[in-house]
């Protein structure tokens, strides 16, 4: 086998199979080259998911005409001059890569004019070959189009995805910039259709309200953190806006929009058991931190990132979580919805393509002077004077709903700013005002408070009750322990065997008493004292070996959490009857907690049903 020089095509090819994987990541690159260069609107255009077209155009400062050509260039950049200048770097983008990527896989052209100039330049270059270059009207900023993704290549066009996937991933990037600089207007069409566009005004929340929704825009906590030269600002959802997987997880460092393993964790344990299990929170935080404390060179794509100190950033952003939360009233207001209820004007639709299909079915059933309602009526015909007044009528009525709706919403916006600013239900102040009204289905008790009405359940509250208790104790080693008699006979694998006896101390420390006896075989001869009667080998055994997943300096606070999460099994339960006096205890235990919203398990041990809303089905308010 014999040594071959590449050809500096091939080069190109290789090289730029480094950056561009794909569309979307043509879009990024060139969306973070009209960042950097100042630009305040920025529009990206697709057409069949980005294969056949991309284009970007921006209103940033452009590039000088005598230096298009060598923007194209490899390891070509304004951003760095040396590679001491990457311990600081400030842009987006610095690697000087992305245009001579993106030429050597497409069909290229910019479009580009600065400032000063009285012309722009328009310059083709298809797989890294110049086409034209020439002089050109246009206006302040950048225009860059891609074409035919990967044409040339056929080995890497065969791997791209459906149109409607390839696009998919287009959208989820412009909308991570989005949300990544609210102070920028960006614009997305796709296939000539608008799908989102931003307003520029800085504010993260309307970027929130476009992209995400009403429901998630409505349900934020704001949040602010300063330490150790780490500042932590944006907002957080409240635990019932929950997911399934990490998409809804946004944040930046920098300016940057990254993906990390340990901001995710941070955000995690930050939010605790307050989110059931397996699911995950809305969040949108930017970090600014040292840009020499950052290490963004670690990958072609700069979607990860190295810190010096990653302790200090975890530590900095559970601790703004868990300060905000711990901090904010998180019990679930409840909307009552009758049955066969129809949707009433203004209410949000399940989806913004559901509500199109229906407002295109009605629109075709109604009378153009109906058009701007959203109730289906049949047509009006217009040869009687009587159904035409009847028509107005009707037309006169809907728009008092739809007026109605509107005050109707307002009034709960206000409400619930009001709200910030008033006592919660579970503030020490407010103890004594709570009124215990009853019980239903020996499960859930009624209170009443400050013109609201509260379920509590009992079997998660109790739970949170022991749970929080023991987790105290542990803190302020305060721990006590149960006597076996007989006990507990514990067979373990090799491997639950070590990992007991490495971590013997840790489980003395919250109440256990465990001792060998012979080979592989142990005696539980104690348990923390809050699980009376209920310890079984089998939750043990469990736990043992939940261990074997996990390692490090936390094993001890795993054990807690693993431990106090059991207290369920020694919790009152539903179907239990409690005296009036024994609710009124578990109640004061409620109000003593650090947090009382959720169960172990993330389940909320109240939801609060307003007065307003008990009104509204009633029909003594519109």
């Amino acid at each position: 086998m014999s040594i071959h020089i590449l050809d500096s095509s091939t080069i190109n090819k290789i090289a730029a199979g480094e950056v561009i994987e794909r569309p979307a990541s043509i879009v990024k690159e060139l969306v973070e080259n009209s960042i950097d260069a100042g630009a305040s609107s920025v529009t990206v255009e697709i057409r069949d998911g980005g294969i056949s077209l991309i284009r970007v155009t921006d209103n940033g400062s452009g590039i000088p005409a005598e230096e298009v050509r060598s923007a194209f260039l490899r390891h070509a950049t304004s951003k760095i001059e040396s590679a001491e200048d990457l311990a600081g770097v400030r842009s987006l983008g610095f690697r000087g890569e992305a245009l001579s990527s993106i030429a050597a896989v497409c069909r290229t052209e910019i479009i580009t004019k600065t400032r000063e100039a009285l012309t722009g330049v328009r310059y083709v270059i298809e797989g890294g070959e110049e086409r034209s270059f020439e002089e050109i009207g246009a206006p302040d900023g950048t225009t860059m189009i891609a074409r035919d993704i990967f044409y040339h290549i056929p080995v890497r066009r065969k791997f791209l995805k459906s149109a409607a996937a390839e696009g998919a991933h287009v959208a989820e990037f412009a909308e991570e910039i989005a949300l990544a600089h609210p102070e920028i207007a960006i614009r997305f069409l796709w296939n000539g259709k608008s799908r989102f566009g931003t307003s520029g005004s800085g504010n993260p929340r309307d970027v929130i309200y476009q992209i995400c929704g009403r429901e998630i825009a409505m349900n934020l906590i704001p949040v602010k953190f300063s330490d150790g030269g780490i500042h932590v600002e944006g907002f957080l959802g409240k635990p019932e806006i929950s997911h399934g997987s990490r998409a809804m997880e946004h944040y930046c460092v920098n300016g940057r929009y990254i993906r990390s393993p340990l901001i995710s964790k941070a955000i995690e344990e930050g939010y605790g058991n307050r989110m059931m299990q397996h699911s995950f929170p809305f969040v949108l935080l930017y970090l600014t931190a040292d840009p020499e404390a950052v290490d963004v060179n670690v990958h072609p794509t700069k979607r990860e990132v190295r810190f010096s100190d990653p302790q200090a950033v975890y530590e900095a952003v559970k601790r703004t979580v868990e300060g905000a939360l711990g901090e904010s009233d998180l019990i679930r207001t409840v909307h009552l919805k009758e049955p066969g209820q129809k949707q009433e004007p203004g209410q949000k639709k399940e989806s913004k393509q559901k509500q199109e299909s229906e407002k295109k079915q009605e629109s075709e059933q109604r009378n153009p002077v109906r058009e701007q309602t959203v109730l289906p009526s049949r047509p009006v015909r217009p040869a009687e004077p009587f159904e035409k007044v009847r028509a107005e009528e009707e037309n006169q009525r809907e728009r008092e709903q739809l007026r109605a709706v509107r005050k109707r919403a307002e009034y709960e916006l206000r409400e619930e700013s009001a709200g910030d600013r008033q006592l919660t239900f579970f503030s020490p102040e407010s103890r004594a005002h709570v009124r215990l009204a009853g019980e239903v289905f020996d499960t859930y008790w009624i209170a009443e408070w400050n013109g609201a009405l509260y379920i509590i359940d009992q079997h998660a509250a109790h739970e949170k009750v022991n749970y929080e208790h023991l987790t105290r104790q542990f803190r302020e080693q305060q721990v006590t322990s149960q006597q076996l008699m007989p006990p507990i006979i514990l067979t373990l694998s090799e491997r639950e065997a070590e990992l007991l006896r490495e971590n013997e101390d840790a489980f003395r420390s919250i109440g256990y008493e465990i001792e060998p006896f012979g080979g592989r075989t142990f005696a539980v001869r104690a348990v923390p004292d809050i699980l009376p009667s209920v310890m079984k080998e089998d939750l043990l055994k469990n736990m043992i070996g939940g261990l074997s997943e996990e390692a490090g300096a936390r094993i001890p606070e795993l054990l807690i959490e693993k431990t106090a999460s059991m207290s369920c099994k020694a919790a009152v339960k539903g179907n239990q009857h409690l005296s009036k006096e024994e609710a009124e205890k578990l109640l004061d235990e409620m109000f003593s907690l650090e947090n009382p919203y959720n169960c172990p398990h993330g389940r909320p041990t109240v939801i609060r049903i307003t007065r307003q809303e008990l009104e509204r089905r009633f029909r003594r308010i519109l």
